[in-house]
């Protein structure tokens, strides 16, 4: 039987056996169009998609899920939501992964390290991956993930001792380069606002700095702890300013700190960069803005979020694919918010 959308006595819930027929493909080709599958040509791809788009026709997940036993649901853990950086990281995550016809579950966890709770509830909506981004995964939860096999890959951070796949931003080498930089424009007196010093962010960006200074054997270094807030920057900046006159740069661990630090400086009277430069790190929207311009590091964001998004899906249809680490670097980005000393 031909089927006629444009005639309303029809039925209206149309099923993929419907779709295959008007695009001339078998069912299971439809079902795996619509499964994320990409072991279909793309000629098929768009004509499914095009008798799909005729008959508005909407894959039942559920069911879906009943017959190939796949939930086609990620699970992505935040912590610090407040955070441009990780708001636009959830953005990316969403577009690429809807995509590939994933559909997400957020957690926003109130602790650094995940919960007990958050598992569970990851647990009851039987996902099939975990995206793990500035919260900490503990190995007794690494272990229980794995029980369950649910697929988990760290993002913009990783463990000592890695039990899960993760993608992360080259922290020590960039921060090396920003260290640098800071020593080519003539500064003496240098600062860092870290993040919690438990992260592999916050000690592979303080390595990399403090290990330039030291070559230079410049000694003059205050670390000053933060927590990736704006206003853990502004408190930092207010005790560093006041302890020590002499500071002309602060490297925050990120732009948000950052913020947060330029904010106080201005509060007690002095000028960024004439008086204290300032430099950043993951270049957030706002870090742009002509009341910041502020110098900071790119992460290839993109980037690594498809290449997260690739290795979730691999590991979740492949079980004995291996764990990969991917490491990626980025670049500096300088605006105003640094001047010359020499």
């Amino acid at each position: 039987m031909t089927i006629d959308p444009t005639k309303t006595d029809l039925k209206k819930n149309y099923t993929s056996q419907d779709v295959a027929a008007i695009a001339g493909v078998s069912q299971s080709t439809v079902s795996r169009v619509f499964a994320g599958n990409t072991n279909v040509s793309e000629k098929k791809r768009k004509k499914i998609l095009a008798a799909a788009a005729k008959l508005d026709y909407k894959p039942n997940a559920h069911a879906r899920s009943l017959i190939t036993r796949k939930t086609m649901m990620i699970g992505i853990v935040m912590r610090n939501i407040r955070n441009p950086f990780y708001s636009a990281v959830l953005e990316i995550f969403h577009n690429r992964l809807s995509a590939r016809g994933y559909h997400l579950i957020f957690i926003n966890s109130e602790n650094e390290e995940i919960q007990e709770s958050e598992i569970t509830q990851l647990l009851e909506y039987n996902v099939e991956g975990v995206i793990i981004t500035d919260a900490l995964l503990s190995s007794s939860a690494s272990q229980k993930f794995k029980r369950y096999g649910i697929t988990v890959v760290l993002f913009n951070r990783y463990t000592e001792h890695l039990e899960s796949s993760a993608v992360f931003c080259d922290n020590y080498l960039a921060a090396k380069q920003i260290a640098a930089y800071l020593v080519e424009m003539g500064h003496k007196s240098f600062a860092f606002v870290s993040g919690p010093s438990d992260t592999s962010t916050t000690i592979d960006r303080l390595k990399g700095f403090k290990e330039v200074l030291d070559d230079r054997k410049i000694k003059d270094l205050t670390i000053e702890p933060g927590n990736y807030t704006f206003e853990s920057g502004y408190r930092a900046a207010q005790e560093l300013m006041t302890r020590n006159k002499n500071i002309d740069c602060i490297f925050c661990g990120n732009d948000i700190i950052a913020l947060g630090v330029m904010d106080a400086i201005r509060t007690i009277g002095l000028r960024i960069p004439e008086d204290v430069s300032v430099v950043g790190f993951d270049n957030i929207r706002m870090s742009e803005w002509p009341s910041y311009a502020l110098t900071t590091w790119e992460q290839p964001l993109e980037e690594m979020v498809d290449s997260a998004v690739e290795l979730m899906i691999k590991e979740i249809n492949e079980k004995d694919a291996p764990m990969q680490v991917v490491m990626m670097k980025g670049h500096l980005v300088v605006r105003n918010s640094v001047r010359s000393r020499k």
